[in-house]
């Protein structure tokens, strides 16, 4: 078992995926984190899936079907589900306390979206002294006006380069 390094699984929730208006690489990106969520869990490494709450004219109100994490990744028994309302999962959840009380002094994180989520959870997890493993695969985020979605997850894994460890879904270990 190794409880000092858990996964963070950011957003992975059902409207993230609908086939009219999917995040880039929605396949691929669902693959790598099943993959990372197995390797947790056959180490004994904690689990936590963090799902966002957004406004009243969001895909993901708390309670409708948007907000539900991915039917393909669902909690274990123990593992920790936590609701947010920020970028930052650190800012509001427990995650800090819930983390802390484990003796995890290691985070990989991978989900939604690299440059609002992903990206300030990271920033969080550093601020908080973790180490920290970017899963420079197991990340994504949809196409804006000025940049393609695979252009932003490159930038956002540029930012963190020399700051965190960078590393596709099959080079990450939890024991």
């Amino acid at each position: 078992m190794n409880p000092n390094t858990a996964l963070l699984v950011i957003d992975v929730q059902v409207n993230m995926f609908d086939p009219s208006h999917a995040v880039a690489s929605a396949d691929g990106l669902l693959t790598h984190v099943r993959s990372l969520v197995s390797s947790a869990r056959a180490a004994g490494a904690p689990v936590v899936f963090v799902r966002n709450c957004g406004g009243l004219q969001d895909p993901d109100v708390k309670g409708t079907p948007g907000w539900e994490l991915h039917p393909a990744l669902q909690p274990a028994a123990g593992e920790l589900v936590l609701d947010k309302t920020t970028c930052d999962a650190f800012a509001s959840t427990p995650l800090g306390r819930e983390l802390d009380v484990r003796g995890v002094r290691r985070v990989v994180i991978a989900g939604l979206q690299s440059d609002y989520c992903v990206r300030e959870t990271t920033l969080g997890a550093l601020a908080r002294g973790l180490e920290v493993t970017l899963v420079s695969d197991a990340h994504s985020t949809y196409d804006s006006s000025q940049r393609t979605a695979a252009q932003i997850t490159a930038a956002v894994n540029a930012e963190f380069a020399g700051r965190v460890v960078l590393t596709p879904a099959k080079g990450v270990g939890f024991s």
